[in-house]
Formats: structure tokens, sequence, C-alpha cells
């Protein structure tokens, strides 16, 4: 065990942009995400009940449609995606007949450590303002046809490239009708054995301008989980005399994110919203948060709800429905660049540690984790129990220890977080070191 002295002169930090492999802005284009977003709407609707034989009208004929769009990235990256189609028979509250639920889904497997997993998602499905009606036309083009078309345009430029770990593309159904398609997809993974290191879902992603004619097309709202949601008894016991309310592996995620897009993407910035999702509503990361999986989930600054979830008509000289000509591409465009470079610097660093900090009834701070695959050192980080984000610069940078003991350092009055550096300097997430810090499911803790 090392000993450092608080302040520690160090090397300057790295910020999270500079720890991934410096690459130019992602080359998205603007023409063919409106392309795809047309070609949604263009099935008629997309609505999880509507018919599953039709060649080009429903959820069916969409499913085959984005399937095939995979298939052509993954010629073009010469056989990179596996493309796979996982289902399941539901019935519940808006499904009362059984109805098939099918996911979409592309893996760009990792050359190192090919079961390490950042997952980028939206639904396919659509609905208008009866849940249950499948017959109506229901275009979805905002939500999430804006998400679907993100994730599409993702593969083919990530495909690309290589990863030590793997990057998933999905395009899920059956969100409007209970989230089952997030839930298929989480069953998925698990059976796949995968270690879920973060989880993006995008939903409602393509609009700047509110019901009220309010514009924000600089910003994207990240949502994410405060206390887990498969905290245990034990874990909520430990956090009450620990801490750790603030600092779930989904809520590390969401600063992440919210430094590489002020560090890299000048003139669109994250506004963390630190809650699982919006009030009183939900999307497909939150079956995930249940399985202890890392997740957060992208939607625009300013949602429009004379736009959403609507039957297309028009009443007291209000236009309604989820339509093209309401989104706003060059917006859609600045979220999927944000949503690749979190990608990428998500496939290329190691997972982050599970630390622990030892800081009672003394003058010093004893951190310890143990070794991560992939990972050649670590950077050790600290912040007042008060503020919202990491120090800058880190406490100890760089080290190639799994324990240090920070003297001077009082840990009442601290949080310590570790992140893992790859040997090309691709650095992870801060896992924090309080209950539930770890960015792994807490089920048998």
């Amino acid at each position: 065990m090392r000993t450092f002295l608080i302040p520690f002169a160090a090397v300057p930090a790295m910020l999270v942009s500079a720890n991934c492999q410096a690459q130019n802005k992602p080359e998205v284009s603007e023409t063919r995400m409106r392309a795809d977003v047309e070609k949604l709407v263009s099935f008629g609707t997309r609505h999880t009940l509507s018919p599953d034989t039709d060649p080009k009208r429903g959820i069916a004929a969409a499913r085959r449609w984005a399937a095939d769009d995979f298939r052509k990235s993954s010629k073009a990256c010469r056989g990179c995606l596996e493309v796979v189609m996982p289902e399941m028979m539901a019935t519940g509250p808006r499904i009362p007949e059984p109805a098939k639920i099918v996911d979409v889904v592309a893996i760009q497997r990792g050359t190192e450590r090919p079961n390490e997993v950042v997952i980028v998602q939206g639904h396919i499905d659509s609905r208008v303002s009866d849940v249950m009606d499948a017959a109506s036309d229901a275009p979805g083009a905002n939500d999430d046809a804006s998400g679907t078309a993100l994730v599409l345009e993702a593969a083919r430029i990530l495909s690309r490239q290589s990863f030590p770990t793997t990057i998933v593309y999905a395009a899920l159904s059956g969100e409007e009708q209970g989230l089952w398609g997030g839930k298929l997809l989480a069953d998925y993974a698990r059976k796949q054995g995968w270690t879920v290191k973060a989880v993006l879902n995008n939903d409602i992603v393509g609009g700047s301008r509110g019901s009220d004619g309010l514009v924000d097309d600089t910003h994207v709202r990240l949502f994410s989980e405060g206390p887990r949601a498969d905290a245990t008894d034990k874990t909520r016991a430990e956090a009450r005399r620990f801490g750790g309310e603030n600092d779930s592996p989904s809520r590390n995620i969401s600063r992440f994110i919210a430094a590489l897009a002020q560090e890299r993407q000048a003139g669109f910035g994250v506004r963390q919203v630190w809650r699982a999702d919006r009030m009183g509503r939900g999307g497909d990361q939150l079956p995930f948060l249940e399985q202890g999986n890392p997740a957060v989930r992208f939607s625009v600054a300013i949602e429009d709800y004379e736009h959403q979830h609507q039957n297309l008509r028009t009443e007291n000289g209000i236009k309604y429905g989820d339509t093209v000509d309401e989104m706003d591409f060059p917006y859609l465009a600045r979220v999927t660049r944000l949503n690749i470079m979190a990608l990428a610097a998500l496939a290329k660093a190691p997972m982050p540690p599970a630390p622990k900090a030892d800081a009672a009834v003394k003058t010093w701070t004893d951190v310890t984790w143990d070794a991560v695959p992939g990972a050649v050192s670590y950077n050790v980080w600290k912040r007042r129990t008060d503020a919202a984000e990491w120090e800058q610069e880190p406490t100890v940078a760089a080290t190639p220890d799994t324990a240090v003991k920070l003297d001077g350092l009082r840990g009442d009055d601290w949080i310590i977080g570790v992140s893992s550096l790859a040997k090309d300097g691709s650095e992870s997430p801060v896992a924090a070191a309080v209950p539930g810090g770890a960015f792994v499911p807490l089920s048998g803790s």
C-alpha cells in the first residue's frame, strides 16, 4: 500500500475525453437519419398489437426493415455485426391477449473482453391517444423513431472500428405496452452471461420545441437513478450509515457523459436530471435497473406533449400527432454524436473497480479495490459529500497499485471513488466507494 499526502502533487488529470483515444467528430448524417425516421413512419403504425404478417404496415414490417438495415451495416464491415431477434410471448394490462414481443439486436463483439457490454437502445413501437388502439395511424416520429434512427446510425459509424469490449445496438418492441422490450433484452443479456457496463436508452431525442413554444436545442436531458432499484435491505441499511444516495453506477455514468459532452461537444451540453425517469413515467432503462445493470435515459430538453401519444388531428387550430415535420434533425444529430462518443469511450475503457474506503475513527482514509481486467492503472477521486461532481483532478493519478492510504483525508467529509485506465489511457466512469457503488448487480449481497 502506498501512502499519499493531501493535497497530492501529481501529473495534471486527463479529462474523460483525453483518456479515450482522440477521434474526430462522428460523421453523423442528418439526411440519413431523416430517411430512417420517414421510413419508420411509412409503416403507418408500429403498435405492438398491430398485424404481424402485413409486409408493409405494422410492427413486424418495421422490425424486418430494421434487421435488414443492421445486416447492411454488417456487410459493410465484413460481418462484424451479429443480428439476433430475441422474442417472447407476453400478456399484461396493455396486452389482453398473448402477443409476440421481438427485439432487433446487432452485436459487435469486443476483441479482448467480449462479455463486457455497453448497450445503446431505442424503442421501435408507437402509439396514439388510446394505448390500446392498434389500427389508427401512429407515426411515432419522435417517440421513438428518433431513438431507433440514432441506434441505426451508431451501428453504421461504430462498426467501422473495433473495440476491446462489446457494443450492442437494439431496437426494442413493446415499450408503450409496458416496457416489454427492455425486459426482454435485460433477460437476454443475463442469459448470455454479459457484464453490462452501461445501457444508454434513447427515447424521444429528436425535438427541440416544447408544447408552450419554449425552445432548447443546446441541451439533452440525461436521467439517472439515485438509490438503486435492486438495493437489498442490507445495502439500504449500510447506505444510511456510510452514504451512497447519490452514487449509484447510473449516476456516475451520467457524470461521465456530462463531462464528455462538456469537453468534446462545444455548444451542446447534458442537463443531468437526478431521477430514474420523468415524473410518473418510464422507459426501457428501468428493466435493466431492476436487474442491477447501470442504465441512463437520454431525452429531449423540452418535451412537446401535443406531438406525442396523440391521434392525428387538428383542434382549435392546434395540430396534434407525432409527425416528422415537428422534429429537429440537427438536434437529433447532436444527440446521436454524443451517444456515439460515449459508446466509444465506454467500449474502450475497462470496467470500473469496486472500491472500498475505510476512514472510521482515524485521520486518514484507506482505499482498496481488486485489479480490473484490461486496466493498467487507476485514478482515485474525491468530492465533498454535498458536491455534485467529482473534483477536476484526481487525488491520486495513474497508480498501478490497488490500495492507497490518503494521509490527512478525513473520510467523514468526503466521497471517494476510483476509475480504471487502459494502456491507451481510456478511462472508465468513476465507481464510488459506498454501499451499492460498484457496477455489479446487488442480488445476493
